[in-house]
């Protein structure tokens, strides 16, 4: 069984024990808790079936359904919840990127998803996760046991990068999936049209859900540092690379960086949708710590 110590430290752990991280919108979910709910009182009323997806709980299948049609559907109830938290995590070819410095993005991206299911689990909240790179690789379900933490710590584990991505695709293929209100934490580097990354994001935010981008940076894309002749390889399709100077592309790469990084942030700000830098040759708890201290000052 997977553990917290395979991705974080002890002294990380004892750093992120406690922090709190709450919805500033109102939430829906599981069990009554800290953060504000649409409904009024406690209600364990049927609501739906849906399809069984791994990580589920096995005594809420209906098995008279399964008699009848030989599938497994799960009962849903209406209830009551402080949060479900859902992270999604980017498993494409460009987080695959390993710095001068030796840090892999996804690595990075992997100890924090794991940091925040910790933090968010430690205050009783429902937490689910997504993995994807041109689609949907693992769903689990939001849940609130502690050792439903174990489920989302294993796909954690055996996660790798693949290659291509659909940063827009999968969150508009997500949407319909996400039917009740709850808080997104996507982990990426964003690298995507912007364009249609944000219309994506603009549909999430119309169903109601609070959305947090990390964005994962590793120190060589926004310096780009480099000085001698080179191969560029495109990390989701190897066979596109480049041998080029460096020096001759080096100003109209930071261009091209300076206005992408502009109109995400402009973008998501006119959603309300918090961006978060997160640099790889940075400590991953503090940057955590910084983060949700700001948070609860607003």
């Amino acid at each position: 069984m997977a553990k917290l110590s395979d991705l974080l430290p002890a002294e990380d752990l004892a750093q992120l024990t406690g922090l709190p991280l709450f919805a500033r919108t109102v939430m829906e979910g599981f069990s009554t808790g800290m953060h504000a709910s649409p409904h009024k009182g406690f209600s364990v009323e049927f609501r739906q079936h849906r399809p069984y997806v791994q990580g589920d709980e096995i005594k809420r299948l209906d098995w008279k359904i399964f008699g009848r049609s030989d599938r497994f559907y799960i009962r849903e109830y209406d209830e009551e919840t402080n949060l479900r938290a859902t992270i999604l995590l980017d498993a494409s070819g460009s987080m695959k990127y390993r710095g001068t410095k030796g840090q892999v993005k996804f690595e990075h991206a992997r100890k924090l998803a794991a940091s925040l299911a910790y933090v968010l689990t430690g205050q009783q909240d429902a937490v689910g996760l997504v993995t994807f790179d041109s689609k949907v690789r693992d769903y689990i379900p939001c849940r609130t046991k502690t050792t439903h933490l174990h489920n989302i710590l294993e796909v954690l584990m055996k996660t790798q990068p693949g290659q291509d991505t659909s940063l827009a695709g999968v969150l508009q293929n997500l949407a319909p999936r996400m039917k009740r209100r709850g808080l997104l934490l996507l982990l990426s580097d964003c690298f995507d049209d912007a364009e249609a990354l944000l219309q994506a994001v603009g549909v999430l935010r119309k169903q109601g859900h609070e959305i947090i981008v990390f964005q994962l940076w590793d120190r060589d894309e926004i310096d780009f540092p480099f000085s001698r002749w080179a191969r560029f390889e495109n990390l989701e399709n190897p066979e596109d690379f480049e041998q080029l100077d460096p020096v001759v592309i080096r100003q109209r790469y930071l261009q091209v960086l300076a206005k992408f990084r502009e109109e995400l942030l402009e973008g998501l700000r006119k959603h309300q949708v918090d961006l978060v830098p997160i640099m790889t040759d940075e400590p991953l708890t503090a940057a955590v710590k910084s983060y949700l201290a700001l948070r609860m000052r607003h």
